[in-house]
């Protein structure tokens, strides 16, 4: 009788980079295809409980954009830890502080919520401006 096998990649598949250039890229457009890649839901090994060993180093994060009105009406939250300590910031006002936090959040509520997503979003590398320092580790570059 032909027995049928179920495929599981172990954890000792290759590390693999890839840079993602964010330049004029629509924000929730963008993280869904870097959050598929910190996965590696691109390849047909893919095993959904293991970390296949992917990194992505994202240049120009100050450029990404946002379509409607999304750049005066979305709101990012952040809590001090004490009382009233809640503090709002838009999607502008953080574009200005802090742009590499945009794509950071948005990444990470595409990741599992649990062990394997705090470990995939640390593999998530990003810079402003056109520069990275992986340029030892040979990245592939990814087009969406």
């Amino acid at each position: 009788m032909l027995r049928m096998r179920t495929y599981f990649a172990g954890s000792d598949s290759e590390i693999k980079w890839y840079v993602v250039d964010a330049n004029e890229k629509v924000l929730g457009r963008l993280a869904t295809q870097i959050a598929m890649v910190l996965r590696g839901k691109h390849r047909p090994t893919f095993t959904p409980h293991t970390d296949m060993g992917y990194r992505v180093a994202v240049i120009n994060a100050e450029k990404v954009i946002v379509t409607g009105n999304k750049a005066t009406q979305k709101t990012y939250f952040r809590y001090s830890g004490y009382p009233g300590g809640g503090k709002f910031r838009t999607f502008e006002e953080q574009m200005q502080k802090k742009p590499e936090e945009i794509l950071r959040h948005a990444v990470k509520g595409m990741l599992p919520k649990n062990r394997l997503g705090r470990k995939l979003i640390k593999k998530l590398k990003i810079y402003t401006g056109p520069n990275h320092p992986h340029q030892a580790q040979q990245p592939e570059v990814l087009g969406f």
